[in-house]
Formats: C-alpha cells, sequence, structure tokens
C-alpha cells in the first residue's frame, strides 16, 4: 500500500460521497446544496477531520474523526471516529487501518485521553480490524437513540 493519508480538501465532497454510498447504500445525497452547506461547514471546524486514501482520481477509504472538548479527565478531549470504509473493490488490503491509525494518532496529538469509536453489530470484518488495532469492545456499554 503506497497511497499516503490525508485530509479531505474542501473540493472533494463529491469523492466523499460516492464512497459513502458503499456505506451506508440506503443513504440519500440528492440534495447537493444542503450537503454542500454542511461540508462547508465542517471545513471551518478545526476539529473535525475526514481523512481519506485516494487512487485512481477517486477514494477508496475514508474515515471522520471529531475532536470533542470535555470537562472531566483534566480536561482532555476525546476523540470519536466514525463512517470508516473502504470502497469493496479495495477492502482486506490495510486502507482502512491506514485511515483509522491516522485518526488514532492526530487524536493523540490534540491531547485525547481516549478514542471512541463506534460500529454496526453486523460489521464483522471490521470488528476484527477495531480489535487488532487495540480497541476494547468490552470496556464500554455503546448505546444510541435514533430518530
Amino acid at each position: 500500500m503506497e497511497e499516503k493519508v490525508r485530509p479531505a480538501r474542501a473540493d472533494e465532497l463529491d469523492k466523499l460521497i460516492d464512497l459513502y454510498r458503499h456505506l451506508n447504500p440506503e443513504d440519500e445525497f440528492a440534495d447537493k446544496d444542503r450537503f454542500e452547506a454542511i461540508w462547508k461547514r465542517i471545513q471551518t471546524d478545526k476539529d473535525i477531520y475526514y481523512f481519506v486514501i485516494e487512487q485512481e482520481a477517486r477514494f477508496i477509504a475514508s474515515c471522520y474523526l471529531a475532536v470533542i472538548p470535555n470537562l472531566t479527565r483534566g480536561g482532555s478531549p476525546i476523540g470519536f471516529v466514525e463512517n470508516v470504509i473502504t470502497h469493496p473493490d479495495y477492502r482486506r488490503k490495510g486502507y482502512a487501518a491506514a485511515v483509522l491509525n491516522e485518526a488514532i494518532q492526530t487524536s493523540w496529538s490534540h491531547g485525547c485521553y481516549k478514542v471512541i469509536l463506534q460500529s454496526g453489530r453486523k460489521r464483522t470484518e471490521g470488528h476484527k480490524l477495531y480489535e487488532k488495532m487495540g480497541f476494547n469492545k468490552d470496556s464500554k456499554y455503546g448505546y444510541e437513540l435514533r430518530r
């Protein structure tokens, strides 16, 4: 794997959405103006990162990191990772691990005391990777509430 992990640039929203179509195929991305406004807001937040790997002019892997301010643990922030995705044609080649490692290292460089990652229960291949990278599935319970 020679491709370099880097932050997504402001002009690369379309490439990110194309990759996300493989994460949740049922998601709707038709309202381009809405997603451009969200992306513009994300680009101005110094604590939000979209790490990507690009090959042949398209993104083949990505993950999202939010560095969240915190008033416990001596004020140390928390790294929150979501949307870890590798294009189906490029899976099992280390790309997800590479973007995830970049998110972890960025979290540590921001002084985060922990990195949190959520994953769908049925994504067992991803779970193996996360555990291999040191994430502990037994240390906390994760809950969600959806509308």
